[in-house]
C-alpha cells in the first residue's frame, strides 16, 4: 500500500466500536451538560493545536460529530496529513451544544493518538528520505484501532505492511520451526494457496545468512532480515542481489534507522510507529 492521502478508512465499518466508545463515555446521560444547558442551544467549537505536527483524523472527527449530531456543520481548515503548527485552527463545528460536548473527548482521544503516530512516522521517514528504503508499520497495533492507526502511518508518509493474517503469508521463526525448515514450510504454503485458489505474497523471516540462502533457493517474494546487525545486513543484501524484496526488522530505533536504510534494504518495519507513541497535544474550544 502506498502512502499519504490515497486511502481513507470506511468509518461505517467501525460503527460498533465508535458506538461502544460513545456509550462508554455518556452512559445514562451527560449530566454535566444536561444540568446547565438547554437541549435546544446551539454553539460553535474549534480544534486548536497546542504543538506542531502532522494532523490525522479530521475525516474521522467529521464522521463522529455528525454521527452524534446529524445537524452538525463541520468546516475543515486543514487536511489530513498536513503539517500544522501550534496555535493554528484545524476545523470548526457548529451544532447542538450538548452534542458538541458529548463528541469532544472521543474526537480528541482518537485524533491525539492518530496525529502522534503520523508525526512520529513523518519524522522517521524524513530521516531516510535520501535512501530508497520505505518505512513500514507492523501488526503491533491497538486492538480495534488497527485500520485507523495504519491510516495514520500513511498520513505521516509511511507504508503499511499486511493489514492482518489474511492478506499476506509471512512465515516467522515459529512457523518455520514447526514446519521443519524454510523449504518444507514454503512448499506447504504453495500447495495450500493452490488448493484455496488464493494469490498471496510470501515473506520469510530469516535469522542468519544460512536461512537467507534457504529462502533464496525457494524463490519467495520477500525476505525479512530479523535482528541482523549492520554488517550482516549488508552481506545479506549483496547475497540477495535484487532477486526479491528485502525487509529489515527487529528492534530498529530512530538511532539505528539510517544505518539500516543505507544498507540498501527495500523496507524497514518499525513496531514503535504504533505501539510506543506520544499523542499530539490539541484541544477543542468553544468560541
Amino acid at each position: 500500500m502506498t502512502a499519504k492521502e490515497d486511502f481513507v478508512p470506511n468509518f461505517s465499518l467501525l460503527d460498533p466500536q465508535i458506538e461502544f466508545a460513545i456509550a462508554e463515555d455518556i452512559g445514562d446521560g451527560d449530566h454535566s451538560a444536561l444540568s446547565c444547558l438547554s437541549t435546544k442551544s446551539q454553539g460553535r467549537i474549534k480544534l486548536l493545536m497546542k504543538e506542531d505536527g502532522i494532523i490525522a483524523g479530521i475525516a474521522l472527527a467529521e464522521y463522529i460529530f455528525q454521527k452524534i449530531d446529524t445537524t452538525a456543520n463541520f468546516d475543515a481548515v486543514a487536511k489530513d496529513g498536513q503539517w500544522v503548527t501550534a496555535g493554528s485552527i484545524v476545523f470548526t463545528v457548529k451544532g447542538n451544544t450538548i452534542k458538541l460536548l458529548q463528541s469532544e473527548r472521543l474526537v480528541l482521544n482518537y485524533m491525539q493518538r492518530l496525529s502522534g503516530i503520523a508525526t512520529k512516522t513523518h519524522h522517521m521517514v524524513q530521516l531516510i528520505r535520501h535512501t530508497s528504503s520505505r518505512l513500514l508499520d507492523t501488526r503491533k497495533t491497538t486492538p480495534g484501532l488497527r485500520v485507523l492507526e495504519k491510516w495514520a502511518v500513511r498520513l505521516g508518509g509511511g507504508h503499511n505492511h499486511r493489514m492482518g493474517l489474511h492478506d499476506m503469508v509471512m512465515l516467522k521463526d515459529n512457523h518455520i520451526d514447526f514446519a521443519g525448515g524454510i523449504g518444507p514450510a514454503v512448499a506447504q504454503v504453495r500447495q495450500y494457496l493452490r488448493e484455496q485458489q488464493k494469490e498471496l505474497a510470501i515473506e520469510v523471516e530469516t535469522r542468519n545468512i544460512q536461512e537467507v540462502q534457504e529462502a533464496l533457493a525457494v524463490k519467495v517474494d520477500r525476505i525479512m532480515l530479523d535482528n541482523f546487525d549492520i554488517a550482516t545486513t549488508k552481506e545479506a543484501v549483496a547475497l540477495i542481489g535484487g532477486h526479491c524484496e528485502v525487509e529489515s526488522s527487529g528492534g530498529i530505533t530512530e538511532r539505528t534507522l539510517i544505518s539500516f536504510a543505507e544498507c540498501g534494504v527495500d523496507y524497514i518495519s518499525v513496531g514503535a510507529l504504533t505501539h510506543h507513541i506520544k499523542g499530539l497535544d490539541m484541544s477543542l474550544k468553544a468560541y
